[in-house]
């Protein structure tokens, strides 16, 4: 296994986690920010914590991301966010330095939605509205303090995320077949969703949403994107996922005042048309950006700070 010895441009590396539902990204920055490697390995929720299953399902992601990010350096620091946490991460942080070789005092935790703010805008400087498996807006103030909008789970809201845009498409193709059964067949979107889920029955679809993690729930949404060229319900539910998301944004507006506005996520990135309408709902006068995903990249060097 190589060590900081063997390869000494890595020595003093930072580790940054992104945790989202769907990926887990991992990146290793150098003293003075420059990015040595990256990866990923699956995605992860703090939620998971509250099962033996789930706490079984974490460790042994965090056992593959180790590995790969030990084959690079031995980082000194490490700072990750995760989705779904909460401020209870005495267990996982324990993890996390057992497994990388540092000390407990060395891991630092937070919820992923800061660590993607702070690589879109320095604290009071915008409002990030970040839709991946579920939706939230985010803005830090000049006084570092984090204020939400949204980001209540997919049970209750996260309106525009991964998860929303899938159960919007199982309610809609299931609402029909009460109406009239069959006419799935019909629609390029069920085509779609029933093929990504393994079959058309009232079962399989019943097991996929009640059972599944969330992430992987919300990778239906890409066979909801996909079909939006040919079915215009797909199309409708894109549409109201950026009217969802600009509520976010238009409610941390009317709180905190016009600042500019980036949407991130890899829900955002699955069809132009949620920016777009996104973009629509806004004052015309605030500027809007879209950010690539690179808070790992952040992470890492928040790591070395």
């Amino acid at each position: 296994m190589p060590t900081d010895q063997d390869n000494p441009r890595v020595a003093g590396a930072g580790l940054g986690i992104d945790a989202g539902g769907t990926q887990t990204r991992w990146a290793l920055a150098a003293p003075g920010g420059a990015i040595l490697a990256e990866g990923t390995v699956d995605g992860l929720s703090a939620l998971q914590m509250a099962t033996p299953h789930g706490r079984d399902a974490v460790r042994a992601t965090f056992e593959r991301l180790a590995e790969a990010v030990l084959q690079h350096a031995h980082p000194v620091r490490v700072q990750a966010g995760l989705t779904g946490f909460g401020g209870d991460g005495e267990l996982l942080q324990g993890w996390l330095a057992a497994l990388l070789g540092v000390a407990p005092g060395d891991v630092t935790l937070c919820n992923d939605i800061e660590i993607a703010y702070r690589a879109s805008f320095a604290p009071g400087e915008g409002y990030l509205v970040y839709a991946g498996t579920g939706s939230i807006g985010a803005f830090i103030d000049e006084h570092d303090v984090f204020h939400r909008a949204g980001g209540r789970g997919v049970v209750l809201d996260d309106g525009g995320g991964g998860f929303w845009i899938a159960r919007e498409a199982l309610r809609h193709i299931w609402r029909n077949e009460d109406e009239r059964p069959g006419c799935w067949q019909e629609s390029p979107m069920a085509h779609a969703v029933f093929e990504h889920i393994g079959g058309s029955d009232w079962a399989q679809s019943r097991q996929f949403i009640y059972q599944s993690e969330r992430g992987t729930v919300g990778k239906l949404a890409l066979a909801v994107a996909a079909s939006a060229e040919h079915d215009p319900a797909a199309r409708a539910i894109l549409v109201a996922a950026g009217h969802e998301l600009a509520r976010l944004a238009s409610a941390l507006i009317a709180r905190f005042g016009a600042r500019p506005v980036a949407l991130a996520g890899r829900a955002a990135e699955l069809h132009p048309l949620i920016a777009d309408t996104m973009r629509a709902a806004l004052p015309p006068t605030t500027a809007f950006t879209r950010t690539g995903s690179r808070a790992h990249h952040a992470a890492a060097r928040l790591a070395l700070v």
